[in-house]
Order: structure tokens, then C-alpha cells, then sequence
């Protein structure tokens, strides 16, 4: 790549620029003299100058809103003074974050007649929307649809742009160019030195945004419509976390009216991953996506216990949302006895026939539970009004909600359909063994209706006198979920973005789809990193629990973090983990560090943490979760400070010792992994163990340390 800025014709050549890139050593300050028309890294740093200071007077603007009579009561005015407090945060210029990543030249005005000789446009490419005091555009959000081609336009298909550029950054500054002449097909067709720059650049803090380097298959996802659902295989490093983030981005642009109402949710594996994304879609502008865990979701009680791996297994087997069902309904029982309703000197009689008929009415429309409870009444009711219209009165719906509010009413409603509370509900199916029997009877069998019960085989003990001394496990608090939507319907969401979904049980993607039965999901995975004992088969299988089986499944095995050598390696893993899979082909041209080291102890991992360190960016020590506290000690008493994962790593202490189990969907620059064969050793099966080590042998982006003193698996070679 040349060092050197050469000169570039002027501005109404648009569409024969530079053909190659240049850089240049500076701040890449904006001077208030008029950028020299043969210095075009000078004028592109002049925009950007000129362009912060536009989006610091939008900021202004906005700050400088004065509306104390522009609203008609205090609730309104607090809602409206929230809503200018997320706009001047969206309107935050970011010192370390480029405004703008790339520049469009168009060889005709988008949209006008090609005919007609329409001049070309030029439009910076940035994360937000700029523009001037005069509304005319600096910077176009990279969501628009004329930024469109700074992803997708190729030499086959330039999608009428003469000039594709892109900018390399160093901090915030602009220090470098590079230039695609799509429309000339003299230029041969180069990987681009800036972009490949970008994805390997060193990573210290938290995930960041991948705007600049979306590729054409990855914005294929990114922009498609909020109607349907997108379920995203990837393997390690094929950036299927950052697509579905800006998926979310991308359809809060283009539906944000309708997104406001309904809302947007990110469901994460745990509270370590979300803290390493929280950071990517507020960069972005978008501050209203909430954020959280399926354990987030179902926290109905509190969790205090947990499951041995076969009582998991049968508690998030879909198969006990029939149990579930059952066990509600049949609390709705046949009347035995007629409803007298006194109304002054008058009795009127329903009698249990009629009444048995209009129960059985309800539970033919298939609606909720306490639905179908709070309607019972007004039934009642009403047919005790056509009796009255048939004596001569007139009674209106005032006569009506009295008499469904009669004592002799609630009475009959109570003992035909009572109300049932979900938790208690769970808590005897788990701990009465007949209940259990007769609503599991023909879906699970004897071995399974035992390995659920407390005290009688199950992982509960000695069962609970009370809900609250319940130690509800998580998979237990799943099934009071399920429960508490057959009582009443949960509230939908208008997109939910379900990351690391390989690891979800049937009953698990139930409580998610609920979130989304009136909206939209982005399901992201990979079937080979399923480690739990429930891990999804099938993506078919998956969305078919979730509810969206016309779900699109789409496959992404282009890597762009993982170096060669390492995704080389761990796919080794691929035929014994995940048959039929396709491996990740990584495409970056620095096949990165790769080092297998025979050790002796704890020493020789510290030595290679302490030689990683030397290195610039982040490291992640991965063991298995056994030896971590070993390997902490070991670290201390050699002096090198360490985090935790979800602490966020600084200049100052760049290594995070990272239980195996807690991997996942985290990434470091160089990765020290401890002892293969215990990592696979700390699982339940030899496949769930060799599952986790493809997790912890594809953390690394640059570089990858293996130290062992056990024999290595053998399915590595």
C-alpha cells in the first residue's frame, strides 16, 4: 500500500478519482484554510471537520429545545423531555469512532433518468445521518438505501458507482484513502488493504460495531424486511452476533414507528456476553433496545437450585407443555348444581346443563385459562338476562355486570373453573407422583415422571411446603413460564434478536417465542458450539419450537476474526461434533499465530499469558472451569493482573481469565488455552467435552497458545 497521498483530479471528475490508496502521517485536524484541491486526504479531513461541527450544531439544536408550553399536561412534558435526552445522546460525536467510513461516487443522481445525462452525486457513508444548517446531507446513515452499494456493488454489478472509497482511521483521525473504480473494467479487482486492516485490528474493551466491513452476504440479512424471520448459521468468526445487531439497527431505520410501539429485544447466554455487546448499538444511535438472558425473561421466582443433566433434559423437553396443559384444565370441572341468582323478589334459574355448556363453549375457542375464567361470569350472566327479556323486562348491560358480579355467580365460577396460580401448579406436578402420573400418562413414562419428582429420584430434595421455600431451578422457572402463559397471554414484541440459540432447550424457545408471536425474530447459532445436554439438532427443529417455522435459514461460512490456522485446527473437531456442517473458510490473509506447547504446570501458562501481553490488544486465558482457581493463584503470586469475563479490559490489564464453560460468543486477541482434555474432561460426554474445546480453540482473532501436559483428544490428530 503506498505511503504517499498522489493528487486527485478535481470534483467534477467523479468518476475517474485515484486508483489507488494513500496515507499519511498527522492529526487529521481540520485547518480553517481552504483545503489545497491537490491534497485529497486534506479535503476529505476537512469534511470530517466540517462535518462534526454539523452534527455538534444538531446536538445544539436539540439541547436548545424550549418546551415548557408545547405540551398540555406533566406526563406528556416528561415524556417529551425523555425523548430529547435519547436524541441529544443519539447526536453524541463519538472521539474515537470515525463519522464517516466510506464515500460513494454515483455516476448518475439516484433515482433520475439515466437519459437524460443526470449528473453524479457524491454521499459519505457514516453511522448517522449529518447534515448541514441548510438540511442538505453530510453524512448518510450506512442504513439508507443509497448506501446500499457501498456493501453490495461489485465489478460485475457496480450498481451505477463510479468510485467506491474507504477511509482508514487511527483513533479518530483520517489517515488513509483507498479507492475501486467499479465502473472501469481496466482496474482488476483487489482486496481491499483497509478493510482487511479493520478486521484484524486489535481488540481491547468491548464488542464494537462492524459498519465499515459488512460484507454482501452479511447485509443481505442485515436489510431484510421485518415480516419474516432469519435464523443464522455461523460458524466462529463469520460475525453472525454483529449481523444480528445490526439487523436490529438496520429494521429500527426503516420501522421505527412501528418498532417504538411494539418493541425490540437482544437475548443473550449470559450476563458476561451482554455486557461484551451492550456497547455496539448505542454507537449506532440506538438506545432503546432492551437487553437480557432467558433466565431474564422467566424470572417468575427466584432460582436457587439447579438440575442433574437427566431431570433438565425432561423438564425442557417440549413434551411437558401437554403435561402443563392438562394439569391446568383439569381444574375446570363439570357443574353438578344449578345458579340461583336472587334479584329482589325474583329467582332466576340457570340450570348445570346450560351451565355445562357454556363451559364447554369456552374450552372449545382454545383461549387462555384466566380468559376464559373472567368470561365465564358474563355468560352466566347473560343467560340469566335472556330469561329476564323473555319475562318482559328490559335489562341493560348495567343489569348484566350485576348480576355477574352476584355472590351465587362467583360462587358457581369458582367451583367450576378456580383460579389456579402457575407456580403452585409446576410445584405439585413436581412433588405429587399421582398428579404427575395422570396428566403425563401417555407422553412421558415412568423413568421420565420419576426423574421430575423431588425426593423420589429428581434433583429437587425433599420437597418444598411452599413455593417460596421452593429451590426452583432454571428449568423449573421455564415451565412456571409456560404455565403462566396457558393462565394469560404474554405480552409480544415486534422483533427479537435470540443469540447463542444452540444451547436452548424446546421449552427455552417456547418462552422466547412468546416474546414474538405477533412480531419477528433473528435467531443466531451455530449447531457445532451446542453444549448443553438439550443442544438443538436441527435449525428445522428449533424454529418449529419457537414458533416460526417459515423461518428462513440462512448459512454464513466466510470467517473474517478467526486467523487460518486456528479455524484450520479446530475444525478438525467438524466430522465428530457436527457432521455435515461446513467448515468456516477463513478469508483473511494473515493466517495469524499458531503455537502447540507440551508444559509442565501452571508456570508455563503464566509465561505464555506474560508473552501474549507483550503483544498489543486483549487476552483471554481459557481453561477448563476446575482449573481456573488453580491458574488465578498462579497468576497472582507471578504478579500479572487478570479479569473476570464481563469486566471490561483496559491498557492497563488486558487478560481475562475465562472459565471454559463461560466462553462462548467472547473474543480476545490472543487466546492461552490451558489443558485440551480437561476442557473436554469438565463435560457430562465426550461429544458435549469436544463441543466446548471448538468454542474455546476459535476465541482467538490474531493469535492462539495451546499448553498441555495431557495428551491431546484424539479427534485433534
Amino acid at each position: 500500500m503506498p505511503t504517499h497521498v498522489p493528487p486527485e483530479r478535481p470534483d467534477t471528475d467523479a468518476t475517474a478519482p485515484d486508483t489507488h490508496a494513500g496515507s499519511e502521517s498527522g492529526t487529521g485536524t481540520a485547518s480553517s484554510a481552504p483545503p489545497d484541491p491537490l491534497d485529497p486526504l486534506g479535503r476529505e479531513r476537512a469534511h470530517l471537520g466540517d462535518s462534526r461541527a454539523a452534527l455538534r450544531a444538531m446536538r445544539e439544536d436539540v439541547e436548545s429545545l424550549d418546551i415548557r408550553d408545547v405540551t398540555a399536561n406533566w406526563v406528556n412534558a416528561e415524556v417529551l423531555a425523555r425523548q430529547i435526552e435519547d436524541r441529544v445522546k443519539a447526536l453524541a460525536d463519538l472521539s474515537d469512532t470515525p463519522l464517516f467510513f466510506g464515500r460513494l461516487d454515483y455516476q448518475h443522481a439516484p433515482g433520475a433518468d439515466r437519459a437524460e445525462g443526470a449528473a453524479g452525486e457524491r454521499f459519505y457513508i457514516g453511522r448517522r445521518h449529518v447534515h448541514d444548517h441548510d438540511g442538505d446531507p453530510m453524512v448518510i446513515d450506512w442504513r439508507a438505501p443509497v448506501s446500499q452499494p457501498f456493501y453490495r456493488a461489485s465489478k460485475k454489478d457496480p450498481m451505477d458507482v463510479g468510485l467506491r472509497r474507504r477511509f482508514g482511521y487511527t483513533g479518530g483521525d483520517l489517515t488513509a484513502y483507498e479507492d475501486e473504480h467499479l465502473s472501469d473494467p481496466a482496474e482488476a479487482a483487489t482486496t481491499s488493504k483497509l478493510l482487511q486492516r479493520e478486521i484484524e485490528r486489535p481488540r481491547v474493551g468491548p464488542m464494537r460495531d462492524i459498519v465499515a466491513t459488512i460484507q454482501p452476504e452479511q447485509d443481505e440479512i442485515v436489510r431484510g424486511g421485518l415480516g419474516g424471520s432469519v435464523c443464522v448459521q455461523g460458524g466462529p468468526g463469520t460475525g453472525k452476533t454483529a449481523v444480528g445487531l445490526h439487523r436490529v439497527a438496520y429494521l429500527l431505520y426503516a420501522h421505527r414507528e412501528r418498532l417504538a410501539r411494539t418493541g425490540t429485544l437482544v437475548i443473550g447466554p449470559n450476563r458476561s456476553f451482554l455486557h461484551y455487546i451492550e456497547q455496539v448499538l448505542p454507537a449506532l444511535g440506538e438506545l432503546s433496545v432492551q437487553q437480557a438472558t432467558v433466565d431474564d425473561l422467566v424470572a417468575h421466582v427466584e432460582v436457587r437450585g439447579t438440575d442433574a443433566a437427566p431431570a433438565a433434559v425432561v423438564k425442557g423437553d417440549a413434551r411437558m407443555a401437554e403435561v402443563l396443559r392438562r394439569a391446568l384444565y383439569s381444574h375446570v370441572t363439570p357443574p353438578t348444581e344449578p345458579v340461583v341468582v336472587v334479584r329482589g323478589s325474583r329467582r332466576w334459574r340457570v340450570p348445570a346443563y346450560e351451565v355445562e355448556a357454556i363451559v364447554g363453549e369456552l374450552l372449545e375457542r382454545d383461549i387462555r385459562y384466566g380468559a376464559a375464567r373472567e368470561a365465564l361470569p358474563q355468560r352466566i350472566a347473560h343467560a340469566v338476562l335472556v330469561q329476564m327479556e323473555r319475562s318482559g323486562e328490559a335489562p341493560d348491560d348495567r343489569v348484566q355486570d350485576a348480576v355477574a358480579r352476584n355472590s351465587a355467580v362467583k360462587a358457581a365460577v369458582k367451583a367450576v373453573w378456580p383460579a389456579v396460580d402457575p407456580a403452585k401448579l409446576v410445584l405439585r406436578l413436581l412433588t405429587d407422583a399421582e398428579f404427575l402420573a395422570e396428566h403425563a400418562a401417555g407422553v412421558l413414562d415412568a423413568d421420565e415422571q420419576k426423574t421430575l419428582l423431588w425426593g423420589a429420584g429428581g434433583s429437587g430434595g425433599r420437597p418444598p411446603r411452599s413455593v417460596k421455600a421452593a429451590k426452583w431451578s432454571a428449568a423449573d422457572a421455564v415451565l412456571i413460564d409456560e404455565a403462566t402463559d396457558l393462565v394469560e397471554r404474554t405480552h409480544s414484541l415486534g422483533h427479537v434478536v435470540l443469540d447463542e440459540a444452540q444451547d436452548l432447550s424446546p421449552m427455552q424457545y417456547r418462552a422466547v417465542g412468546r416474546r414474538c408471536t405477533t412480531g419477528s425474530a433473528t435467531v443466531l447459532g451455530d449447531l457445532a458450539q451446542g453444549t448443553t445436554p438439550w443442544a438443538t439438532r436441527s435449525w428445522e427443529e428449533a424454529l418449529a419450537h419457537l414458533g416460526k417455522s417459515d423461518a428462513v435459514v440462512e448459512e454464513l461460512t466466510a470467517g473474517f476474526r478467526v486467523p487460518t490456522d486456528v479455524i484450520r485446527y479446530a475444525s478438525r473437531l467438524l466430522p465428530h461434533i457436527a457432521p455435515g456442517l461446513t467448515p468456516v473458510a477463513s478469508v483473511r490473509e494473515n493466517p495469524g499465530a499458531f503455537a502447540l506447547r507440551p508444559g509442565t504446570g501452571a508456570d508455563d501458562v503464566v509465561a505464555a499469558c506474560a508473552e501474549s501481553l507483550r503483544q498489543e490488544g486483549s487476552t483471554g486465558l481459557i481453561a477448563a472451569d476446575a482449573r481456573v482457581p488453580a491458574l488465578a493463584a498462579a497468576l497472582t503470586a507471578a504478579g500479572v493482573p487478570f479479569l473476570a469475563p464481563g469486566e471490561e479490559t483496559t491498557r492497563e490489564t488486558r487478560l481475562t481469565l475465562v472459565p471454559a464453560s463461560l466462553a462462548k460468543g467472547l473474543e480476545y486477541d490472543y487466546v492461552v488455552l490451558d489443558e485440551p482434555r480437561a476442557v473436554v474432561d469438565g463435560e457430562p460426554d465426550e461429544r458435549t467435552g469436544l463441543r466446548r474445546l471448538y468454542v474455546a480453540l476459535t476465541r482467538a482473532v490474531s493469535g492462539l497458545t495451546v499448553i498441555h501436559t495431557s495428551p491431546l483428544p484424539a479427534e485433534l490428530g
